[in-house]
């Protein structure tokens, strides 16, 4: 009997990710379902029992949906961070979660640059911009996404710099960027800042006014991490204190509506997630979960296992 994986998206991969990750599913011999555009979390509920696998986009999945299928092994987030997924939950009942690194963060690093380009040039409505040349550029966060946003930048002209606890100095030298040793100095030094960093127990509230005020003037902060790591009190009063200060996200803060209200020039935030949307993401991401997901199922590799 095959095996079988659940693919659940609310918003769902383009047709050709669709197409490329059944073909290298079936040619395994495991049947993929899919579950799309879904209402309701009853309704994986309701499809998930007999499956032993199931792939993800920002789907959440809490304990309620973990506990409802006695059959599941493995859940893959076609994507880097992992925060929507109970891991908890997923633990207790032996189930592995992986993520997928690296398969969106060429999508993700050119939509922050463009992003950036875009604010600087003021929403191309015909006044007079600046140029991202010469201008200090900040990596928090060297992952996979930081590298490729500190390479393109490079290519722009900037001077990059990075911050990262977790990164030897050595290499963020040697791809010719400057590390800072704090993230202070950081957001001290960069007009421009780039937030890579994950939605966790230390991460979430960290951006604050405290940092932001101490960016140059033309501050602008472009976040294709999380909305949960602003701290979104502390981000409207850096708006108010700061007439010069722009903030780009990848996903709009809850005070949006505010923000957009008083500072609409000042601001940009995509209508829903953007930054995986491409078509080359979502294939890249899409083939590694179902291989992944086969490789763990028939050699228990659990290179991505991230709830260990």
């Amino acid at each position: 009997m095959s095996k079988k994986v659940l693919v659940v998206t609310i918003k769902p991969f383009a047709a050709k990710a669709v197409e490329e990750l059944k073909k290298a599913g079936e040619t395994a011999g495991y049947q993929i379902d899919l579950l799309e555009s879904y209402s309701d979390k009853s309704q994986i509920i309701d499809k998930l029992p007999g499956y032993d696998a199931m792939i993800i986009r920002s789907d959440k999945i809490d304990q309620e949906i973990i506990n409802s299928s006695e059959d599941l092994k493995i859940i893959v987030r076609a994507g880097a961070g992992y925060d929507n997924v109970d891991l908890d939950s997923a633990s207790a009942k032996n189930i592995v979660v992986m993520n997928t690194p690296g398969q969106n963060s060429n999508a993700v690093a050119e939509l922050a640059i463009g992003m950036m380009v875009m604010m600087a040039r003021n929403k191309y409505n015909g006044k007079s911009g600046t140029e991202l040349k010469g201008k200090n550029l900040g990596i928090h966060a060297y992952g996979n996404v930081g590298k490729l946003v500190a390479g393109i930048a490079k290519g722009f002209g900037m001077k990059v710099f990075a911050f990262d606890p977790f990164i030897e100095n050595s290499v963020i030298e040697n791809d010719g960027i400057s590390p800072l040793s704090t993230v202070e100095e950081l957001y001290s030094t960069c007009q421009y800042i780039s937030l890579n960093i994950p939605n966790n127990d230390k991460t979430r509230g960290s951006i604050n006014s405290a940092l932001l005020s101490k960016m140059p003037k033309g501050a602008t902060l472009v976040n294709t991490a999380r909305k949960e790591v602003i701290d979104e009190s502390e981000l409207l009063k850096t708006f108010s204190d700061r007439e010069d200060f722009v903030y780009i996200s990848d996903i709009a803060p809850d005070c949006s509506e505010q923000i957009v209200e008083k500072y609409k020039n000042r601001c940009f935030f995509t209508p829903k997630k953007m930054g995986a949307q491409t078509s080359e993401a979502n294939i890249n991401a899409g083939v590694a979960a179902i291989n992944q997901i086969i490789n763990f199922l028939e050699k228990n590799d659990t290179t991505f296992q991230v709830n260990k």
